[in-house]
């Protein structure tokens, strides 16, 4: 079995080996690449995405900047929004539902280490995978910790520290970050109401 192989299964891999040392630098150059894109350059920076990102719907947006370590870990649903500054450490597969928001500073870490140092001190690490399913808002400088999924429509308060699963229709927050409390028909009926007025004009 490769490195690569290894890594992607969440096994202990050598983080120095070539071939992946290669994939990383790969990634430095298309994200360094994207980074130094303008503002106007939607066209330049959505062929770059799809030469890094391993899998990206419709309606992409990544605003620079953003880094990550492989990319070809990442899939992406459509209607994807990601503010600045955010970075993916995808040594394992990152997976982002349809109508996902991130606020600037969003961290999401695949990658963790032994706990026994003359092993982590070894070059050896492994990954676990994250899921951020569909209609989910994070809030920025939050930070999602290796083995997360995040249920559908759930919000993730600003400057949170994601240790556990979240399940669907909640709002969460906090460090470590806890359920606050659910989803409900009355938030549904208020925003409802909102949306009716902004579209007439009140």
């Amino acid at each position: 079995m490769t490195e690569l192989e290894k890594m992607l299964k969440g096994e202990l891999y050598l983080s120095s080996n070539e071939d992946l040392t290669n994939k990383r630098l790969y990634a430095r150059k298309i994200t360094n690449k994207y980074n130094k894109t303008k503002y106007h350059q939607n066209q330049k920076r959505n062929k770059l995405l799809k030469k890094l990102i391993g899998s990206l719907g419709e309606n992409p947006t990544i605003t620079p900047t953003f880094n990550c370590d492989y990319g070809f870990n990442i899939k992406i649903g459509d209607n994807f929004y990601c503010n600045f500054d955010c970075i993916f450490l995808d040594v394992n597969e990152i997976i982002i539902g349809n109508n996902v928001m991130f606020g600037p500073r969003v961290n999401l870490f695949t990658a963790t280490h032994p706990t026994l140092k003359d092993v982590r001190n070894k070059n050896l690490e492994y990954g676990l995978k994250i899921i951020i399913k569909d209609n989910v808002w994070i809030g920025g400088n939050t930070t999602i910790n290796p083995g997360v999924t995040i249920g559908e429509n759930s919000i993730i308060g600003s400057h949170s520290l994601v240790t556990k699963d979240v399940p669907p229709n909640v709002i969460a927050g906090g460090v470590p970050a806890k359920v606050i409390r659910e989803i409900t028909k009355e938030d549904y009926l208020e925003w409802k109401k909102k949306e009716e007025n902004y579209y007439k004009g009140k």
